[in-house]
């Protein structure tokens, strides 16, 4: 069998993307295109009192303008995502969802109150403008720290309070281990808010056939199938007449897995109602209103450990700011609940988690998905165990580390699906010592960093592990067939938004049938062209996509073995598959290609044997028993400038273990990109709010995403440990470069400023934070 698997091939889709030939969503022109443009609120919270849309419908050009009130018994708001099942004991859960559009109240900046549709967007956005909307302001609920005080402005006035959610999860018995502890580290610690500001921004084409009763959508979206679902039900219509198209996407992150957003819902029901194809694409300015952000939550936190450094057991209570709606439900803060104790053995565990509705924009995943802050506590809270016990920050992670042998190591704890929290593998010691020495941080603490400090240079190391769960289930499948030219399709439910999919799932499939991976025909992302699956999110592409690619690839491979065996009469074991032929391997010249096979397979004439199936194709599925959790550390040297407190990152190492391995040069372009969203998530883009719930940072000249000045070169190294639960072994690693920089940074940044004993226990900074807290610190001495 050729390899394929493992090989640094190049992508099979940049081609099409650098040469302008990829299709985005806001490339799709359809004769008699309408185009759609929302009027947003500008207030947190108000009451509706009156919508006077008479002048925007009288303007030329303006075909209709839709309120709440025009949709009638449309009107429903959406469905929930994630809700917790009856079985979780112990849970407070109010499900309020978002609604297409604002009737009666507002509830966040942003939130659509009508849609105006014209024959250009010029028009539209005009038209917008013409709309009076007369709004009676409320009390804003801005803070979540003040979210569930008494007499707090109710967002939903149906609950008695803001509380969204309540849960509490218990290891061990951490009071019990708290008065045999040693040493007692206690830190309040917080997170704000930030943006995923993908490329693309998100939009959506809907185009009505009312002749064939089929409506077709294109869309921003990393779960196709899903919202085909959600339309279809919203529509009155059978899944088998609508057809979602995910084609390519600048860049998912997670929002844009949202289900479903006011707009999903919106325009498909407008190019219904008029028959015309509508389309709408966000702006930048409205995608920081429109688009959901994700990381608010304040900590109190507590690590207790012995003298010696082990750690006995980690408690912290939490509040997670969902914004003005839930339809998310727990998933983020039990992805923090699950990370919180890192890649550590932890025999006593106490968290307690409080979700709180806040006149915000919605909170949902964005890449990591409450694993950095879950990764962030734990690992500030162990530096700080570290300089309390006067050891080194690597051998403290050493003496904690999960055996080996540990493996699979139950957590005693649920998941985000709600199922129990279990490692599956993992070898974290190689991992970490790769990482030290990649980063040569003996020589740099024992040389380099004196040397440079004699100087009057501040200059830091920070060196942090991480775990992450991935290759959530419930389940993907793929159909493949081979062509009677030789050549392969496969189709699959998931979309991409810049993964490589297209090379990757086509390296799969080339090494169990021996072709070029140039001869895959791959489509994602199309309800059409495979009717089930989930979506692309929690780095579960490879894992649960890439297997059920793997499981059809191998039955195809077995009928194309078994009527090469026929027809050269040669046992199957003799036959091997190699440049898109099956030949006899000791005999070689004794073959027969794919396409003549494919041929063979699917007679125009005569009998067959009974149960034969045509064709040289398969379709299969995979879910898994539960996620495989992948690990990595990532080190960090960087100087700060005293003056500015600018900072220059002069080292960047990452040591990812994510299982097999399917492309390094994939894997390691995931691993850039999430390290870069990640020194923005740490030192460059906080969302910023005033106590009336404004945005004030709403664009990119204020918002400040790194570019190719701020993130540095990248090195990366692997380590493969691969997962029982699949049978590629495969673990996910699409979130892991954005988890820990954080953690890293801050750990980096105090060890620049050791002189000054500087703790961090907040994120994001920013060059004037960095300022602030130094001056409180000399402030205090």
């Amino acid at each position: 069998m050729k390899k394929s698997i493992g090989e640094r091939i190049k992508r099979n889709e940049d081609p099409r993307l650098l040469t302008g030939q990829a299709l985005f969503v806001d490339d799709v022109d359809l004769p008699n295109m309408l185009h759609a443009a929302f009027l947003r609120s500008d207030y947190a919270h108000a009451y509706i009192k009156n919508i006077d849309v008479s002048e925007a419908r009288a303007r030329a050009g303006v075909v209709a303008v839709f309120t709440a009130e025009d949709m009638g018994e449309d009107w429903q708001p959406g469905p929930p995502l994630v809700s917790p099942p009856p079985t979780v004991e112990g849970v407070t859960f109010h499900s309020r969802r978002q609604v297409p559009l604002a009737k009666g109240k507002v509830r966040h900046v942003g939130e659509p109150i009508a849609v105006v549709i014209a024959e250009n967007r010029y028009i539209a956005e005009d038209a917008v403008e013409d709309i009076l909307v007369d709004l009676e302001p409320l009390e804003v609920v801005s803070d979540i720290e003040t979210a569930l005080d008494p007499g707090a402005p109710l967002i939903h006035e149906d609950l008695e309070s803001n509380l969204a959610a309540h849960m509490i999860q218990r290891v061990g018995d951490y009071q019990a281990a708290k008065t045999k502890a040693d040493l007692v580290i206690s830190r309040r610690i917080e997170i704000d808010r930030g943006a995923a500001a993908a490329m693309e921004n998100r939009g959506i084409v809907a185009s009505w056939d009312a002749k064939s009763q089929h409506l077709t959508i294109w869309d921003t979206t990393q779960a196709p199938i899903p919202i085909r679902n959600g339309v279809a039900t919203r529509l009155g219509l059978s899944g088998n007449q609508v057809r979602v198209i995910a084609p390519f996407i600048g860049g998912g992150f997670g929002p844009k897995m949202m289900m479903h957003y006011p707009e999903e819902i919106l325009i498909p029901w407008i190019a219904v109602k008029l028959a015309r194809p509508i389309k709408w694409i966000e702006d930048r300015r409205e995608n920081f209103y429109a688009t959901t952000q994700e990381r608010r939550q304040v900590h109190e936190a507590e690590m207790i450990l012995t003298r010696e450094g082990k750690i006995l057991g980690i408690s912290h209570t939490f509040l997670h700011d969902s914004g003005a709606y839930d339809p998310y439900g727990l998933t983020i803060p039990l992805n923090t609940e699950s990370h919180a104790m890192g890649a550590y053995d932890v025999p006593n565990y106490f968290s307690e988690l409080t979700v709180v509705f806040t006149n915000k924009i919605i909170t949902t995943p964005i890449r990591g998905a409450g694993r950095p802050q879950g990764i962030f506590v734990v690992e500030r809270l162990l530096d700080m165990a570290a300089k309390e016990l006067n050891m080194d920050p690597v051998e403290i992670r050493r003496l904690n580390f999960i055996p080996p042998e540990a493996f699979p190591y139950e957590r005693v704890i649920i998941d985000q699906a709600f199922s129990p929290l279990i490692f599956d593998s993992g070898d974290y010691q190689p991992v970490m010592d790769k990482a030290v020495e990649m980063i040569g941080y003996e020589q740099f603490i024992k040389e380099e960093q004196p040397r440079l400090r004699a100087e009057g240079r501040h200059v830091g190391i920070g060196i942090v592990p991480f775990v992450e769960t991935t290759g959530v289930g419930p389940y993907e499948g793929a159909r493949i067939n081979i062509e009677t030219n030789g050549k392969v399709n496969v189709a699959t439910g998931v979309g991409t938004q810049g993964q490589g999919h297209f090379t990757v799932f086509a390296q799969i499939v080339a090494e169990q049938l021996g072709v070029d991976i140039k001869d895959v025909n791959l489509v994602t992302g199309d309800s059409a062209e495979f009717h089930w699956g989930t979506g692309t999110f929690a780095s579960r592409g490879a894992v649960v996509a890439g297997n059920a690619i793997h499981g059809s690839a191998s039955i195809v491979r077995q009928k194309v073995l078994k009527l090469a065996s026929k027809l050269l009469e040669a046992p199957e074991e003799e036959l091997e598959l190699v440049d898109g032929q099956v030949r006899v391997a000791d005999l070689p010249r004794l073959s027969i290609s794919l396409g003549e096979l494919a041929v063979e397979a699917n007679p125009l004439r005569g009998a067959v044997e009974p149960g034969t199936e045509p064709g040289l194709e398969a379709t299969s599925y995979f879910g898994p028993k539960y996620g495989a959790t992948a690990f990595g550390v990532h080190a960090m040297i960087i100087e700060v400038d005293p003056e500015t407190m600018m900072i220059e990152i002069k080292r960047y190492v990452v040591v990812e273990d994510c299982g097999t391995v399917l492309n390094p040069l994939m894997l390691e372009a995931q691993v850039h990109g999430g390290v870069a969203m990640g020194i923005g998530n740490a030192y460059y883009e906080q969302l910023v709010y005033d106590e009336n719930a404004q945005l004030l940072n709403a664009s990119l000249a204020d918002y400040l995403i790194p570019t190719a000045s701020e993130v540095p070169r990248i090195e990366v190294g692997h380590h493969e440990t691969r997962s029982p639960l699949n049978p590629l072994g495969t673990k996910g690693a699409g979130e892991a470069g954005a988890i820990p920089v954080p953690a890293v940074f801050a750990q980096a940044i105090e060890n620049a400023f050791a002189d000054q004993d500087l703790e961090i226990l907040e994120m994001p900074l920013s060059p004037n934070r960095l300022f602030e807290l130094l001056m409180e610190k000399e402030g205090e001495s």
